[in-house]
């Protein structure tokens, strides 16, 4: 669905990612983990068309996606930190967005129920908690039902039940055969949700794995617990 081919970009004499080739399908979701600095947003935002790279190409559904934008319609994406108009409510972004989208299918409003949006409809985004912020980022990524989610420390700023609600409605869309794409430095957030792990590193892939393939060769149970011991071992 997504390949990523020969991929390097450089920031002036700074080179941000460094030959990277990555193959991503239909129904996996997939942990994008490493270091700060290690090229994870930089890969990110190559694939949302954000950042062109240097060399090498990107391909959605075998089609190229440089200096493109169509493509996006079917991609969710949520940021780390949302950023929105203050003086808009919540309701008033949803349906500006809604209207910029343009869209005529069916919408996925699930997350506006289970998150409750509508008791806050009418509150500014400026008097929102970090949290709640969060909420509409999610609420907006998964909207237009699109078959690529890419979410960006997804539970940052999440209390656990909301927390749980997301991870739940994650799992339900990658057992509809969705890709789905996640960033995190919370690794146990990942267990039961991720069936791949990318490792990354200075730019460069570190390790691509199963989920059971890194804990089997780890003889290890837990994602974090597999991860610190394959960087020990190496």
């Amino acid at each position: 669905m997504i390949e990523i081919k020969n991929i390097y970009k450089k920031f002036g004499k700074v080179e941000v990612l460094n030959n990277i080739n990555l193959t991503f399908n239909k129904g996996e979701c997939i942990a994008l983990i490493g270091p700060n600095g290690c090229g994870k947003t930089t890969l990110i935002k190559s694939i949302l068309g954000m950042i062109i790279p240097t060399k090498g190409d990107i391909l959605f559904n075998q089609k190229s996606i440089l200096k493109k934008y169509k493509y996006r319609e079917q991609i969710g994406y949520m940021p780390q930190i949302g950023r929105y108009p203050d003086y808009m409510t919540v309701g008033q972004i949803i349906e500006m967005v809604k209207k910029i989208r343009n869209a005529n299918q069916d919408l996925d409003e699930d997350l506006v129920k289970a998150f409750k949006l509508e008791k806050i409809f009418n509150k500014q985004m400026r008097t929102l908690s970090g949290g709640t912020t969060q909420k509409v980022s999610a609420t907006l990524a998964f909207l237009f039902n699109p078959d690529v989610l890419i979410l960006d420390e997804p539970t940052a700023g999440l209390d656990p039940l909301a927390s749980e609600i997301l991870k739940e409605k994650i799992i339900k869309e990658r057992e509809k055969g969705k890709l789905i794409l996640i960033t995190s430095h919370l690794l146990s957030e990942l267990d039961d949700m991720v069936s791949n792990i990318i490792f990354m590193q200075e730019g460069q892939v570190y390790f691509f794995k199963t989920i059971d393939d890194l804990l089997l060769s780890t003889n290890e149970q837990k994602i974090a617990k597999a991860i610190a011991n394959v960087l020990k071992s190496k």
